[in-house]
């Protein structure tokens, strides 16, 4: 049944006029009345400009892209090609299409305020970029809201995220787990038995895979895991210093630290060296994701290269229709191990 502008002003106990002012932004309205308003048309799920079964035929020329973080390269990488693909006619009456970067700082209640923000504006498109957040409500949550922005003609890419079930939404997902384990057998064949494993927050869903295939090479080459070994922390350089100063201080003799991200291991590097420690003489260090600057850090970092660029390009022509989505509605994305100067045999 369709949401109409009289459901929300009954449900919000004010005239249709004054919905009308909240929306449009064109009037003054009081704080409390607005909240009202707001409140109601989250509820109702009220879109802008006509009913959601009209939608597929009169979407925007809006392009919506969710980051978690633009300043980091791993966002910013995908967002510029997405971008790339989205410039140019295509638009309605072969005007250009307006992309929107939305950065919602890891925060699960603004991933879910831009989504709705753009399904107000009716956005042709919106791909969310990197890791989904694992809690059982907030992925209800999106779920419902993904299912309705393909429903009313938005089309969705999840890039560089696990699938989404019964969404509707195109997956371009990262193999974690491939290039973790990937990454930690490179290690162990180089001889290392003691790795410091810097994982990235918790709650993440690049956070498990990593971690899972790191210890699924563990498992197959009979190195028990010890738990003072594995440290939690943000994806950023002050987490990878911190964190491998609390390895070495839980257990001094590792030989081996990986970490999370290529921004997480140049922390490490730099704890290890105020340390008195040289890579890889004394400690290998290993990131993940092959950023602009790994191949320029001393020495050059060992890591797992994720084609960021070519992903992100993908997911922009599959959100202007410019590319048939893939088979079942996803597609693995792998990446290449480059071996590099920061990793060695241990010493002795």
């Amino acid at each position: 049944m369709t949401v109409t502008l009289a459901d929300v002003a009954a449900r919000a106990q004010v005239s249709p006029a004054t919905v009308s002012r909240v929306l449009n932004g064109n009037y003054p309205v009081a704080a409390s009345t607005r909240e009202r308003v707001l409140k109601a048309v989250d509820e109702l799920d009220y879109v802008l400009n006509g009913p959601a079964s009209a939608l597929a035929a009169a979407t925007s020329d809006l392009v919506g892209i969710l980051v978690n973080d633009i300043a980091d390269p791993f966002f910013g990488i995908m967002a510029s090609a997405i971008q790339s693909e989205i410039g140019g006619p295509g638009g309605r009456a072969g005007g250009e299409r307006l992309a929107v970067v939305c950065n919602t700082g890891g925060s699960p209640e603004r991933e879910l305020t831009y989504l709705t923000l753009l399904q107000r504006q009716r956005a042709a498109a919106v791909v969310l970029t990197g890791g989904a957040i694992e809690d059982a409500q907030h992925k209800a949550a999106m779920d419902a809201k993904l299912r309705k922005l393909a429903d009313a003609g938005t089309r969705v890419v999840l890039c560089g995220r696990p699938q989404a079930p019964d969404t509707g939404a195109i997956a371009l997902a990262f193999d974690n787990r491939g290039g973790g384990q990937e990454l930690t057998e490179h290690l162990i064949r180089l001889g290392h038995r003691r790795l410091g494993y810097i994982a990235g927050p918790e709650e993440r869903t690049t956070t498990r895979h990593r971690l899972e295939g790191h210890r699924a090479a563990l498992a197959a080459h009979g190195i028990e895991e010890d738990p003072r070994w594995t440290v939690h922390g943000r994806y950023d350089r002050r987490s990878g210093h911190e964190a491998t100063l609390e390895l070495l201080r839980r257990d001094p003799s590792l030989t081996a630290v990986v970490a999370a991200n290529d921004s997480v291991a140049l922390g490490a590097c730099a704890a290890l060296r105020e340390s008195g420690l040289r890579i890889p003489d004394d400690v290998s260090v290993a990131g993940f994701d092959d950023l602009p600057f790994s191949v320029d850090a001393v020495p050059a970092l060992t890591t797992v290269r994720l084609p960021l660029a070519e992903a992100g390009a993908r997911a922009g022509r599959i959100a202007m229709g410019r590319e048939e989505p893939p088979a079942g509605g996803i597609a693995a994305v792998r990446g290449e191990l480059m071996v590099r100067g920061s990793t060695a045999g241990p010493r002795g």
